[in-house]
């Protein structure tokens, strides 16, 4: 399956190629201001890299081109599936919903020009990726992208009011490094980002992680939200909870100027409610999970999932800190009740 559709995408991507070319020319480069200052031992030719800084202005212009041309409501068949086909991770999820809560009429996005964060992957790296920071509508938002045989739109969070991407270490060449899953230099680590986060939005500042991520809507509040819906569900003769979980999803860190780490992953949010004792039978369904399912309530229990994107920076070990979340995405992704 995956084969054939890509074979339709490249197809209608082959039209689109004069305007890749066009556009791949208006691609920022990175700041090279924390460039590191050049060594006795030469970098690696772009030949000898996984991934050239060329080729990843050409894969966001692809992917995004491509994206936006399959939104457009045509009798193109099997659109879904083509544009299933150039996602991966959590975005794979939040594509399929975005079609079928539209009727199949997504929103398409008006793309700036993207500042590129490639890191220096020798050729034997299996999995490469990169990062590019666009305006989305006129919105600052940090896309990684990640290949295994094929470039595919991983991740994409929209940076919150008031955030600015730290600045991101790059080499004399403009290359940046990423930062090992199981890195010990900074304070949390990208391997336990997504459960240090998921232990946070649910426990808030009673739990064993707290302090470990700044206060905000997107970790203390929520846990505050979950708290405050329990409650008062158990009150209306109900039951409720809500689960963060960082599942299998990638996750994916670059090396900050101060010795840091910008990771990014995802997090889903499961949210149960059941009839426990409530005689009127009726679970509201919010209006958000209306496309996926067509009555305003459910009798005996109504479960949501969701998928959350989250950018984050983390303070080096030398100077801790907690770390902040600087930008979000998230959509419904499935409703069932009974």
């Amino acid at each position: 399956m995956r084969a054939y559709g890509r074979r339709k995408v490249l197809a209608l991507a082959a039209g689109l190629l004069a305007a890749v070319t066009a556009c791949t020319g208006d691609v920022q480069p990175a700041s090279t201001r924390s460039a590191a200052a050049p060594t006795a031992t030469p970098s690696p030719p772009p030949a000898e890299l996984a991934v050239t800084r060329a080729e990843a202005a050409e894969a966001f212009t692809r992917i995004t081109l491509t994206d936006n041309r399959l939104r457009v409501e045509n009798e193109l068949d099997g659109r879904l599936v083509l544009a299933s086909d150039l996602m991966t991770g959590g975005q794979a999820q939040l594509t399929v919903a975005a079609y079928l809560s539209t009727g199949f009429a997504p929103h398409r996005y008006r793309w700036g020009a993207p500042t590129l964060y490639v890191p220096r992957f020798p050729q034997s790296e299996k999995a490469p990726w990169f990062s590019a920071l666009a305006t989305r509508d006129g919105r600052p938002t940090l896309l990684t992208f990640a290949k295994s045989d094929a470039w595919r739109l991983s991740s994409a969070a929209e940076l919150l009011p008031g955030q600015r991407l730290p600045e991101i270490k790059l080499d004399a060449d403009g290359y940046a490094a990423p930062v090992p899953p199981d890195d010990k230099t900074v304070t949390i680590s990208p391997q336990y980002m997504g459960p240090v986060h998921a232990s946070v939005a649910e426990t808030g500042t009673a739990g064993v992680t707290a302090g470990l991520v700044a206060d905000g809507p997107y970790t203390t509040e929520v846990a505050e939200q979950i708290a405050t819906l329990r409650a008062q569900s158990k009150v209306d003769g109900l039951s409720y909870d809500s689960i963060f979980s960082a599942d299998n999803y990638p996750v994916y860190g670059l090396r900050t100027a101060d010795g840091g780490a910008l990771i990014q992953y995802s997090l889903s949010r499961n949210t149960t409610t059941k009839n426990m004792t409530d005689e009127s039978y009726i679970i509201p369904v919010p209006k958000e999970a209306s496309w996926a399912l067509t009555d305003a309530s459910v009798p005996r229990s109504l479960k949501l999932t969701e998928i959350h994107q989250y950018a984050t920076a983390v303070p080096p070990l030398s100077a801790p800190a907690p770390a902040a979340v600087i930008a979000h995405d998230s959509a419904l992704t499935r409703a069932i009740g009974d």
